[in-house]
């Protein structure tokens, strides 16, 4: 049984349909990517797996139904999601950014503690955590929105486009550090425009367009097809 598994989803918005009949599955400790051009529908099923849209068809985490449970119920089970365009509070510290992801938990020890881990992840918000989130820089905005993210202790974390708009130095660290939340066991939904750099880091790739699945695969072979290399790599 996959972790994550999303059979014939479908989501409207009125009468447009956004997302057809789209199935993928995550399993535990795996990477898998979803690639497309803008308006394909990446975004709108992480939204839909995590309970912020309503659709049709199947959908399970761990085997439990999640059709028409509420977003906080859905984060509550661990799936946690870090959307496009970080969404920080930017009146607030940094630390107090990262502690609002711990919101649903009680464990106040075991919040220090993976508090610890997110400054070892990303050692420049330790030296941040006093200073007011919107006075960072994109790149360490972005740590802020993934560290928040990691601080509900998900089981599935879904990433939104996490690499846009940075500078090339700064994409690096991202997904660098993308990978490492891999390498600790911990499975990752990523919706990313750099198909490069999402080919590179994952396991298993969806490819999107206009509301449905066009290819799926290990993330190897894809980048060895034609197509991809030409409409997504430019190659």
């Amino acid at each position: 049984m996959a972790l994550l598994e999303a059979q014939d989803l479908t989501v409207r918005y009125g009468k447009a349909l956004a997302l057809e009949r789209v199935s993928l599955r995550v399993e535990a400790n795996e990477l898998v990517g979803v690639l497309g051009p803008n308006g394909a529908g990446k975004t709108t099923l992480l939204k839909a797996i995590s309970g912020v849209l309503a659709s049709t068809g199947t959908l399970r985490f761990e085997g439990e139904n999640l059709a028409e449970m509420p977003a906080y119920r859905v984060a509550k089970l661990g799936i946690c999601h870090c959307p496009e365009g970080r969404r920080l509070f930017t009146e607030l510290t940094t630390e107090k950014n990262l502690r609002l992801g711990a919101y649903l938990r009680t464990d106040r020890h075991a919040i220090d503690t993976d508090l610890e881990r997110i400054y070892c992840l990303f050692p420049v918000l330790r030296e941040r955590r006093s200073q007011r989130a919107g006075t960072l820089s994109g790149g360490e905005q972005q740590m802020v929105a993934i560290g928040r993210a990691l601080m509900g202790k998900p089981r599935l974390l879904m990433l939104d486009e996490p690499s846009i708009g940075l500078a090339a130095r700064m994409k690096a660290a991202i997904f660098e550090a993308i990978d490492d939340i891999r390498r600790t066991g911990m499975a990752v939904l990523l919706v990313e425009q750099d198909a490069l750099a999402a080919l590179g880091i994952a396991d298993r790739i969806y490819v999107l367009e206009q509301g449905r699945v066009v290819r799926e695969g290990p993330a190897k072979r894809l980048v060895e097809e034609g197509d991809i290399r030409r409409i997504y790599l430019g190659l």
